[in-house]
């Protein structure tokens, strides 16, 4: 990284601290973060997103957004991406490095998605590694691409969602790296529409053959621990089969 890199990201990290703020709220369904049983993670607010980190594993448990149909046509106007890059906002114990991925055997994959940000600034924070969670290469441009498209497609559609996405561990595959970055075996999206009161859950999995399928809300909570949604009623929570089809790749 050029002096120039770390002076931006050492202003980033003094700009957008590591706190709950009212701008950090506004990415969670009624404005309270996914709920994380016997967690300790820091939340980490970005100015599209947010992520609750765990510094234990190098990576985050979650990750949160709150998209609109103008917004993701804004961002399907922006063109370019961005490179990978540490999170300055981290300590140094706490955070995953590049050199943890490299010759790793898995790609970068992104948790919120660069393709959602409407700005530069945006999608440029959604490559930091705090975002980033070792993933399959043939999942990542495959059946995870078209779940991410779909969720687009979807917003547009209902004009509102809420998405959180995280890794599960249901089956062990070890760390990649000298910081020991744990290697999830699925990836899943919680989408809430508000307009529809209904919640789909899609989890794909990270080894072969990639398949993704809708789960119901109690299973990614018994298998993860994870409640996206806390604040929403159980009664504006429902599983809808025609959400669920539309999300599938």
């Amino acid at each position: 990284m050029n002096h120039l890199s770390l002076w931006l990201f050492a202003l980033l990290a003094f700009l957008i601290p590591i706190s709950a703020s009212a701008a950090c709220s506004d990415h969670f369904a009624a404005q309270s973060q996914p709920a994380a049983s016997s967690r300790e993670l820091l939340l980490l607010c970005s100015l599209s997103f947010a992520t609750g980190y765990s510094a234990q594993a190098k990576e985050a448990v979650w990750s949160a957004e709150h998209l609109t149909a103008a917004s993701i046509t804004q961002a399907e106007a922006l063109e370019g991406r961005a490179e990978f890059q540490e999170d300055l906002r981290l300590p140094l114990e706490d955070r995953s490095e590049l050199m943890d991925y490299k010759r790793s055997g898995w790609s970068r994959g992104h948790l919120t998605p660069s393709g959602d940000m409407a700005t530069k600034s945006a999608r440029a924070e959604t490559f930091l590694l705090s975002n980033i969670v070792p993933q399959a290469a043939r999942l990542n441009s495959g059946a995870w691409d078209h779940l991410e498209a779909n969720v687009r497609k979807s917003v547009k559609r209902y004009r509102e969602v809420y998405v959180v996405t995280g890794p599960a561990f249901r089956a062990p595959l070890g760390t990649i790296g000298p910081d020991h970055v744990r290697v999830p075996s699925s990836l899943w999206k919680a989408v809430y529409v508000p307009s529809k009161k209904s919640v789909s859950v899609i989890v794909c999995k990270n080894t072969t053959p990639y398949r993704c399928n809708a789960v119901s809300q109690a299973s990614l909570e018994r298998v993860t621990g994870i409640n996206p949604f806390p604040a929403i009623p159980l009664s504006e929570k429902n599983r809808d089969v025609v959400l669920d089809r539309a999300l599938l790749p």
